[in-house]
């Protein structure tokens, strides 16, 4: 039995997915009935469990052989990162108390980087789960290229990007979901002792101006990346309603200044960005 959390997003729902379709049996953690009852449908069981509630993971996570844990985004934390611990520590908790054979983590690009920025939250999962006694993967994956999902009405309607990425020509290490989730399914059902940190990005490096191209050949239009200015980043995030725009806007400057890399040499994925971006299109009606 493979336990998946996060398995109403995109990463943990190609997951589950594909875990079904290869006849292992799988169970979706949720924290809504209703999400679950789509699941069941598929042939999954379902688990309910808030990610806060130790108790109900510890419930969810026992009997299983192997658990992936996707920790929920959050984009405007307040300082100390207080919402993540909370959810780490209960994950930690529940870990500890149901002992699955083997644990999946999703983590990110850079979260051995100390320098503060929004995916520190990731770096202390990984120091909090270290302590388990458990064989523990964390897969530190690149940019998702999904992130790109916000340019598919503006690439449509007015030929345009609007990138905080930049200069507009420099790549970035990226990476596709179904890249994430077909690799997580692999190492979900491998053995291995100890903790082990798997690095992962696309094929090729990224820059905005790629994607822009992508975008341009999927359209059959001329589309065009511009950089927003670092100075306007603030004020643009706050009226979006950001209370802590700083950390976010500090991983920006990670990426753009070259912190936030890989510590290793990282695995290769194998979906292109023109592959991407046409699912992205494919996922908004013109």
């Amino acid at each position: 039995m493979y336990a998946i959390t996060g398995i109403t997003g995109q990463v943990g729902s190609a997951l589950g997915k594909q875990l079904l379709a290869a006849g292992l049996p799988i169970r979706a953690v949720v924290r809504d009935a209703a999400k679950g009852a789509a699941w069941a449908a598929r042939g999954a069981e379902v688990a309910l469990a808030d990610l806060n509630d130790a108790a109900a993971l510890t419930r969810a996570f026992t009997g299983a052989e192997a658990v992936f844990v996707l920790l929920p985004p959050t984009f405007d934390p307040t300082e100390g990162f207080p919402e993540a611990r909370r959810t780490i520590a209960a994950l930690r908790e529940a870990l500890a108390a149901a002992q699955p054979a083997r644990v999946v983590v999703l983590s990110t690009i850079g979260a051995q980087a100390m320098r503060p920025n929004l995916l520190n939250q990731l770096g202390i999962m990984e120091r909090e789960f270290g302590t388990l006694d458990l064989p523990v993967t964390y897969l530190r994956a690149a940019w998702f290229i999904e992130n790109s999902l916000w340019d598919v009405v503006s690439a449509r309607e007015s030929g345009t990007i609007a990138s905080f990425l930049q200069p507009l020509d420099s790549p970035v290490a990226m990476v596709a979901c179904a890249d994430i989730s077909a690799v997580a399914a692999e190492l979900l059902q491998q053995t291995w002792n100890g903790h082990r940190v798997v690095e992962l990005e696309g094929p090729v490096r990224i820059s905005p101006a790629d994607i822009a191209a992508s975008f341009s050949r999927q359209l059959g239009r001329q589309v065009t990346a511009h950089a927003l200015p670092r100075d306007t980043w603030a004020t643009l995030f706050a009226s979006q309603g950001m209370r802590n725009p700083i950390p976010r806007m500090q991983m920006l400057d990670g990426f753009n200044q070259g912190w936030i890399e890989f510590e290793g040499q990282p695995r290769k994925g194998t979906t292109t960005l023109d592959a991407a971006i046409a699912g992205l299109l494919a996922r908004v009606p013109a």
